[in-house]
Formats: C-alpha cells, structure tokens, sequence
C-alpha cells in the first residue's frame, strides 16, 4: 500500500487488464471517464431495475448503471454543463483500516468537472442504503478524494416530482430532437420572456413539430423552468437566465 496518501487505485487498461497504482499518480494521469467499469454491477434477484446503459447527452457514449437511483442521479450530472465526462464504476479504491487490515470500495459513478477535477459518488436508494460498510468506506473515499482536491458524495435521492421530469425531458435529450434548420433558435426566441410552454410553442410553429424542441431545450439549459413542480403546458418557461420562478401575470 501506498504509505503517502494510503489509498491505491484498480482500473481496467484499455486491453482490460487489471492495473494498480498509487491513488494520487492514477488521478493525475488516468481519464477514468473513458474507462469501462473495473468490476460488473451487481445484479440482486426481486429488483425491479436492474444494471443497463445511459446514453449520455454530455459525451454522446453509454455509461453504464446500476440502479434506478444511479440513473436518475446520471441525470441530473448529465444536465450540469460543469461536466465534461462521465463513467460507472471506473475505478476501485484500497487502503487498510486502523488493524491494518486492507479494505475497498468501488464507487458508483465518476464525473469529470471542466476544470479536471472530479466527483465520485455513490447513489443510495435511501438514506441508510448500505449500512456500516457503506458508512466507513464513504469516509475513507472522501478522505482519498479530499488528499487530491476531488470530491466524494452519496447523493441523495431525488423528489418524486424532479425525477418524473428529469425523465420526461431526457426522452428529448438526443440532438434528432432539435428539429429542422433554424428551429432551435426560433423556439429560443419564442421564450425570451417567461410565458406558458404551450403559448411559446405555438409561436414557434407547429406544436406537433415544436414540443420535442422545447423539451431539447429545457434539458439542455438553453431555457429554463422550475423542474421541482409537475411539468405541463401551463408551467412558465424563460430564457437560460431566468430563475424559474414567479407567476405567468409577473413575467409578462
């Protein structure tokens, strides 16, 4: 073990062969953002979800997942333009405990920040997901992330109300759905006040042809809108700068 920082990396090189290295000289020079995951996610009879891929908007490749609360979390990472990577289980992470003995944790997920930093996380169901074992390998991956300026979190899962529209939008997050030439940008201009969804897509054109590009638009943050209420062609919609909130009278 590495007697710096105490903490040494597992990944998969790109011929998938198991490689180990000092923790601090892994994060300086691996992308564990194009690594695929260094161990499968476990698949646990009776559940519902079980692992599959995100096609994520931010890298335009797959990202594989565990859970429903790994997907949902992917989301919301996919949508945060602070991000520039994101990868499942990349890497796997050895120390030794106070008797000395060696433990390890592989994290969920892994996103890369536009300024090299990263964060790694885990995405519990609820709040007590994991117990002990969970609890003590979560302080010892933040300890490892902290001693090289990344992050370490459990997320915590989503309200009902965000998820169903995180949902909803990512269905339209594909570049197919910002339709004909010039499209984008009329819908873009339809909304540079605050205003129903459904009066800026009639604006627009067709709404048949112009909901796909205003829900493309509302996921990718070109327009915004207060995602923490149930999305419907009544909800106030602005331009990237507005806030989301206020009433229909107000924004006119």
């Amino acid at each position: 073990m590495d007697r710096g920082s105490g903490f040494e990396a597992v990944f998969l090189d790109p011929v998938g062969q198991a490689v180990q290295q000092r923790w601090a000289d892994a994060a300086m020079t691996v992308a564990f953002e194009d690594l695929p995951p260094v161990s499968a996610f476990p698949v646990v009879p009776g559940r519902r979800w079980g692992p599959g891929l995100w096609w994520s908007a931010t890298t335009g490749r797959h990202v594989a997942a565990g859970s429903n609360a790994m997907r949902l979390q992917l989301m919301v990472l996919d949508r945060d333009r602070d991000v520039t990577g994101l990868a499942g289980r990349p890497v796997r992470l050895l120390w030794r405990d106070p008797r000395g003995q060696v433990r390890s944790w592989v994290p969920q997920l892994f996103a890369r920040h536009a300024d090299g930093t990263a964060l790694l996380a885990d995405c519990p169901g609820h709040a007590g997901a994991g117990g002990e074992r969970a609890r003590n390998a979560a302080e010892a991956v933040a300890q490892a992330c902290a001693h090289i300026g990344w992050t370490y979190q459990r997320l915590a899962p989503l309200d009902d109300v965000l998820a169903a529209n995180l949902k909803w939008l990512a269905g339209y997050r594909h570049p197919r759905n910002t339709g004909h030439p010039g499209l984008i940008a009329a819908v873009v201009e339809a909304f540079t006040r605050s205003r129903p969804l459904i009066e800026g897509a009639e604006a627009a054109g067709d709404p048949i042809a112009v909901l796909p590009v205003v829900f493309h638009a509302l996921w990718h943050g070109q327009l915004t809108a207060d995602l923490t209420t149930p999305l419907h062609e009544r909800t106030l919609v602005g331009p990237r700068s507005w806030n989301g909130q206020g009433t229909k009278g107000g924004a006119r």
